[in-house]
């Protein structure tokens, strides 16, 4: 996945608040990356009302 490309939330792999449950099955963009559990790499999705918070890339599918 790349900065720019429109991405769903397909999937949470960890608990979290309602606030990011509730994305689940949105489309966000790849605004850039984030460093996660020193050996991956997250991806940050910003939202159409503004919100933005990273998720792992398993946790996210391509809209084509």
């Amino acid at each position: 996945m790349e900065k720019g490309q429109k991405v769903r939330v397909c999937r949470l792999r960890d608990r979290v608040s309602p606030t990011i449950i509730n994305r689940l099955g949105k489309v966000g963009i790849v605004s850039d990356y984030k460093m996660v559990d020193g050996s991956g790499i997250g991806m940050l999705v910003q939202f159409d009302d503004q919100f933005a918070t990273w998720f792992f890339e398993d946790e996210l599918e391509l809209v084509r």
